[in-house]
Order: C-alpha cells, then sequence, then structure tokens
C-alpha cells in the first residue's frame, strides 16, 4: 500500500517540479500567437477553455490503454509501479508536451511534419506511411472492441449492425468542427473515466487491499518469466500510461485550439500525468483483488487474457451498481473516442501532407471516405497477430518523436541530453523486443540484448554527430 501511495505522490510532484523544468527548456512564450488564434478556421483550429481541452486530450490519449495495459503489466508485479512513474514522468509527459508544443510552433502540424522538419525528409515520409497506418488500425480495433461488447449485451441486435453504427458515428465525429460533438461529449467521457479511477483507487486504501510492496516484491513475478523477461516485455505492455506514440498523433489535435503557449503544460505534461495515475490505479486493482499477482494470472488465463472482464469485476465488487455502469461507459465508449479521433488524426495528417485545405467539407468527405472504407474492409480480418506488433510500432514511434524532441533543443541551444536519454532508453527497448518477442525474431536474451544496447549505442552517436553538425551550422550563420 504505502509504494502505491507514494508512486501516486511522485506523479503528482513530477508534474509540478519536472513539468516546469520542460516548459522552461521548451521555451514557452504566450506572446507567440497560437495556431488557434491565428489560423481559426472553424472546423480544427478552435479555441477552446483550458479544461475543456485538458479533458478531451486525456480522453484521447487514454481510452482503454491506461486500463488494459496496466492490468496486463501487472502480471510482472510491482515493477510495473516502478515503471509506470519513472516512465510517465521522464519519458512518456516529455513525450506528450514536445509532439503536442512543437505542433503548436508549426502551424499546429501534424506528427510527420514535426519530425521530417527536425530528422529530415526520409524521416517525413516514413512517418506519413507509418501514423496513417497505425492510426487506421487503431480505429479498426477500437471498432470491433466495442461492437462486440455491445452485441453481447443486447440480445437481436448483430455485431454487423453495430459495426454500422459506430462507423456511422466515426464518420461523423471526423467530419464536423472539432468544437461541436469532440469538444460537447468527450469532457463528459474523460470526467467518467477519472471518477472511476478514484472511486477504484480510494476503494483500495480504505479496503485495505494487500498492494505488493515495491522493495520486496521487484523482481520478475510473471508466470513464465523465461518466456516473458522483465525487460523489455513489461515496457512494451504497459505503454499507455507510461509512454506512447499514439499520444503524438492526437496532440496536434488540441495543439490547434489552444490560445496561450503556456496551456501546454496542462494540457500535454498534465493529462499524461492524469494517465499515469489511473495506470498506477489499474495496476494496483489487477494486482490485489484477485489475492496477488498469482491470482491475477490466473484469472487471466482462465478468460482468455480479457482485461474487460476484469475491469467489471473489479469495479462491480468495489462500487456497487454504479462502478458497474462506469465500468460497461468506459469499456465501450473510451475505445469509441480513441477510435473516431485516430481516424481524423489520420485525415489531417493526410491533409497535411498533401496540403489539402480542410475547409471545405467535400474535402473532408474526399480524405474520410476512402479511410473508412478501407477501415470496414480491415475489420474482416484477424488483427491478433497485428494487435501484438502494434504494441512494438507504437513505442518505436514515440522514440522517434522523443528523438525529435532531443534535435530541436540542440536547434534552440539546449540541454538535448533530457530528451536523448529517454530516446536512447526507448531504442534499446524497442530493438530488444522486436529481436526477441514470440512475434518477432525470436532470438535468446543473450542475444537479443546485446544487440538491442548496440542499437541504442549506435543510435546515440549517429545523434551526437548530426547534433554536432548542426551547432556548427547555427555558428557558422550566427
Amino acid at each position: 500500500m504505502v509504494s502505491f501511495i507514494l508512486s501516486i505522490v511522485a506523479l503528482v510532484v513530477g508534474y509540478f517540479i519536472y513539468g516546469k523544468i520542460t516548459e522552461k527548456l521548451f521555451g514557452a512564450n504566450d506572446n507567440i500567437q497560437t495556431p488557434a488564434v491565428r489560423l481559426e478556421d472553424g472546423v480544427d483550429f478552435v479555441p477552446m477553455p483550458v479544461w475543456k481541452i485538458f479533458l478531451i486530450q486525456f480522453l484521447n490519449i487514454a481510452g482503454l490503454g491506461p486500463i488494459f495495459g496496466a492490468i496486463a503489466g501487472a502480471m510482472w508485479g510491482p515493477a510495473a509501479f516502478m515503471w509506470i512513474v519513472f516512465g510517465c514522468i521522464f519519458a512518456g509527459a516529455v513525450h506528450d508536451y514536445f509532439s503536442g508544443m512543437l505542433s503548436v510552433r508549426h502551424d499546429g502540424a501534424s506528427i510527420p511534419e514535426v519530425v521530417g522538419r527536425y530528422l529530415g525528409n526520409g524521416f517525413k515520409q516514413f512517418m506519413r506511411v507509418f501514423s496513417v497506418i497505425l492510426l487506421v488500425l487503431v480505429g479498426v480495433v477500437f471498432v470491433t472492441g466495442p461492437a462486440g461488447i455491445l452485441n453481447g449485451l443486447i440480445p437481436g441486435v448483430s455485431k454487423v449492425t453495430f459495426l454500422y453504427i459506430i462507423f456511422a458515428y466515426y464518420l461523423l465525429a471526423t467530419m464536423v468542427p472539432v468544437d461541436k460533438l469532440i469538444g460537447k461529449i468527450y469532457p463528459i467521457f474523460g470526467i467518467s473515466l477519472l471518477i472511476m479511477a478514484v472511486g477504484v483507487g480510494g476503494a483500495l486504501i480504505i479496503g485495505g487491499y494487500p498492494i505488493p510492496e515495491v522493495p520486496t516484491h521487484l523482481t520478475n513475478m510473471h508466470v513464465k518469466p523465461e518466456s516473458y523477461p522483465l525487460f523489455p516485455m513489461l515496457f512494451i505492455t504497459i505503454a499507455c500510461g507510461a509512454i506512447s506514440g499514439f499520444h503524438s498523433t492526437q496532440s496536434p489535435l488540441m495543439a490547434r485550439c489552444i490560445t496561450k503557449e503556456s496551456q501546454g503544460r496542462k494540457i500535454f505534461f498534465g493529462s499524461m500525468i492524469a494517465e499515469g495515475i489511473v495506470a498506477l490505479i489499474w495496476a494496483a486493482a489487477a494486482m490485489s483483488f484477485f489475492g496477488g499477482v498469482d491470482g491475477l494470472s490466473n484469472f487471466m488465463a482462465a478468460n482468455k487474457n480479457n482485461a474487460g472482464l476484469v475491469v467489471n469485476t473489479v469495479s462491480k465488487s468495489l462500487l456497487g451498481t454504479i462502478g458497474g455502469t462506469l465500468a460497461i461507459l468506459g469499456v465501450v465508449a473510451c475505445p469509441i473516442t480513441s477510435g473516431d479521433t485516430a481516424f481524423r488524426s489520420a485525415r489531417l495528417t493526410i491533409a497535411d501532407s498533401l496540403k489539402f485545405n480542410q475547409g471545405p467539407i467535400k474535402n473532408r468527405f474526399l480524405i474520410s471516405i476512402p479511410l473508412f472504407v478501407v477501415g470496414f474492409i480491415l475489420t474482416k480480418i484477424d488483427f491478433g497477430i497485428v494487435w501484438r506488433y502494434f504494441g512494438w510500432s507504437n513505442q518505436t514511434l514515440a522514440t522517434i518523436v522523443l528523438w525529435t524532441a532531443s534535435m530541436y533543443l540542440v536547434n534552440m541551444g539546449r540541454n538535448h541530453w533530457f530528451a536523448t536519454i529517454p530516446a536512447t532508453f526507448m531504442t534499446a527497448v524497442c530493438t530488444t523486443y522486436i529481436l526477441v518477442a514470440p512475434e518477432g525474431f525470436k532470438l535468446a536474451m543473450s542475444i537479443a540484448l546485446p544487440a538491442g544496447i548496440a542499437a541504442a549505442a549506435l543510435a546515440l552517436i549517429i545523434f551526437i554527430v548530426a547534433a554536432k553538425k548542426v551547432r556548427e551550422k547555427i555558428r557558422a550563420t550566427a
């Protein structure tokens, strides 16, 4: 219990201290007009209140990620607490802040355009394709999941019918101005997600549940430790709640709505910290409610790793009828809200790359309709294997964005190690994972780990050489 409470305190303190350091290093300046003010178009560039933007950003990046990922990560034991706290403060929140604020500084540009500006045209072209594929896959997965849940809850209505209904909503949410639908209903869902998490966390503390302590259980507690080594498996399994590249595709949506750069710390850094707290609560609930990590593993194995069932069981038991209702709302609504903004981000990413004005509604249709046709076709395919690759792809995207933040800091003449250290670490994580994972090259850890460390070292050397050239160029033109 002590480790759990101290972890939450650490995240809150991290927001006030490290968040301020991050803001200062970036150089937030309220004298610079934001895209929402300078480029307001009533569709995507729309000024909104800070509290509303925060809740939308929080829901966009959260969805089910900090719940399902934390539940799965809890099977490694309290080491999950350590990764959530340190990952969230020193990597995830930094990643989210820079992805949002660099978009603010560059006319609300989508993340491939931002990456290209600092890492070169090759990275930009790669990111354009990579991010759109990732976003469509996210949208598709977040259609089929809720459709399956609703199909089981409402007899007589087929899953296909729910697919059509959800896709119709997605099309509407993708097309209409951001403040007309997303701006009105997302804050409600965001508040619901927070209430559910706070309720569960409070029930754990009041009920005195035996949450494992970090000092005495900081080992690999997975039932199959040989097949699932703590490094790098845990660092890929818990993405949302620690660091997630998907967030960088969502941040530009809200970067087009803030009216002062000083709002960025509350919205981007703050929403990531809030997501980390949600992840901590659900990791603690998963470890303690079923009688320990072994009990959780047995429950997950008996129910085909159904994290949604864990959410329902824990919520109904700890919070009663109201908690059960909120759980269903979260399990169904949260992935839908992440899915529709994924498609919206895909539309904007394509529009940015083509320089295609999204003011006229017919232009939005020209991009959106093909995206949804492809998405609907993909719902007919088994995504089991594809989804396992998504975890790795997600963290790889986050790593590229961290390297982008590092190069921005070099260009500004500031301390780049602030972003370079987590970028190097995540390079080692992603490389090691794809080499050792069952869905990767299935190499032995004795080979994969040294290779991952070597890849990270090589990436760091390449970056330092490139950074030196940038500094020399800046001095030459000064």
